[in-house]
């Protein structure tokens, strides 16, 4: 089967395309012809070994050790990169009761890894923990395939948070893969949502169901700051800025500072359930940036690196 591997940690041009071989599931394992995966903000953290989080020196560079001692010393253990599919269920294990061969899944791979490539394969364990979920009906492979990392880590990150009606909550990166979804989110809980974005943006994060738009760029916007019971911060602690900086003064009395670098993701069961709940009632939708194919991944990277893509970048892996 084709496959992108990274090759070594670096620039975008260290992924290549690849034949290597189909996976064999065993009697207690799915093998999932993949449709569609996308760019995600970690794939290309796990690619340049990049460190989350405003960490500065000794603790980033500790943090990066450590990275390597996880992922690899000088490349990923698991070349293949990919951490969202949507796909088909080619074949089923014995011991397999949950799924069928045909079914129409998706999934949030977790430390595997892999889906950058035509075939995935799905353990017991991985079933067992949430990773993979039938895809809603109402949805493409593109669109699950868009949707599913956003939509996990916003599920992860705010489970405990508990928004209600009338509250007032700001996105900070409301126009990305995690933004777009969280503004959705915030909308459908009842709260009154407050999208920060680019000017350019600003229109489709409102129609995503933002009731108002702060663009980051201009110098007035932390003027436009109001009180907020939560601030979800969707880019993470690694970008900064004045705006954000007074965001954190925003707060009220009690309320909730969030970040997508608070801790790391760990899919639990339920999460892909809810998601999917959401998708089939259509109070979350994707939005799609750009679509590529397998062979264009580099192209993928080098545009989600930019840091200004809207909403997702998916790969189209069947052809």
């Amino acid at each position: 089967m084709e496959a992108i591997i990274c090759t070594k940690y670096g620039s975008p041009e260290v992924l290549k395309i690849a034949a290597v071989d189909k996976p064999i599931p065993n009697e207690n394992e799915v093998l999932v012809k993949v449709n569609t995966t996308a760019v995600t903000a970690s794939d290309t953290i796990i690619r340049a070994l990049k460190v989350p989080g405003g960490h500065n020196f000794p603790v980033k560079q500790l943090m990066k050790f450590a990275m390597r001692l996880f992922i690899g010393i000088n490349k990923p253990n698991n070349p293949i990169l990919g951490l969202v599919f949507s796909g088909v269920i080619e074949s089923v294990g014995k011991n397999i009761k949950t799924f069928n061969k045909g079914d129409e899944v998706f999934g949030f791979t977790g430390q595997s890894r892999g889906a950058y490539a035509e075939y995935k394969r799905v353990s017991d364990k991985e079933i067992a923990s949430g990773e993979i979920a039938l895809k809603p009906k109402n949805i493409s492979h593109e669109e699950a395939a868009a949707i599913i990392y956003g939509g996990t880590l916003v599920i992860h990150f705010m489970k405990a948070v508990n928004i209600t009606k009338g509250q007032k909550v700001l996105i900070y990166g409301a126009s990305g893969s995690i933004g777009t979804i969280a503004v959705q989110f915030a909308k459908y809980a009842g709260a009154e949502v407050t999208g920060v974005c680019s000017s350019e943006n600003g229109e489709m994060v409102k129609s995503l169901g933002a009731s108002k738009v702060i663009d980051y760029t201009r110098k007035e916007a932390i003027n436009q700051l109001e009180k907020y019971d939560l601030i979800f911060d969707a880019v993470g602690k690694n970008k900064s800025s004045e705006l954000k900086k007074q965001s954190k003064k925003s707060l009220l009395r009690g309320g909730n500072y969030v970040s997508v670098d608070d801790g790391f993701l760990k899919v639990r069961p339920g999460y892909l359930k809810k998601l999917n709940d959401l998708i089939a009632n259509e109070h979350i939708k994707a939005v799609i940036d750009k679509a590529f194919s397998l062979t264009e991944i580099v192209e993928a990277h080098r545009y989600v690196d930019t840091g200004h893509k809207k909403g997702s970048v998916v790969i189209n892996v069947l052809r």
